[in-house]
């Protein structure tokens, strides 16, 4: 968690006991706040039938970027404009329907 300390104070994010907090301004110029649960990975489960818990750090950088979009197309942005893959994130965990979600994934980047 010293890695979302550090995100905290570089980006001067809110944040409480159970929460980051990030503000942002929408298209029409309204303020607006996505909350983040503390936790070291956020699950998202897709449609396809898998699952990947991304690190929190990697999730606040790309709401940070992103603060509009939804936060699995954030994510797939941010980690398509590293270079990364899906596939390489520390946080992933496997198909919740057959176990092979690395191929999905793989797959699915290469479209």
């Amino acid at each position: 968690m010293e890695e979302v300390d550090e995100l905290i104070k570089h980006f001067g994010l809110e944040e409480n006991s159970e929460f980051v907090i990030i503000p942002f301004t929408d298209k029409s110029g309204k303020q607006k706040k996505r909350y983040l649960l503390k936790r070291r990975f956020i699950r998202i489960v897709y449609a396809e039938g898998y699952f990947i818990d991304y690190p929190l750090p990697d999730v606040i950088k790309a709401t940070i970027k992103y603060p509009e979009l939804l936060l699995s197309e954030a994510l797939y942005l941010m980690y398509k404009e590293s270079g990364a893959g899906r596939d390489n994130i520390g946080g992933i965990n496997g198909d919740v329907e057959n176990g092979n979600q690395s191929s999905e994934i793989s797959e699915r980047d290469s479209q």
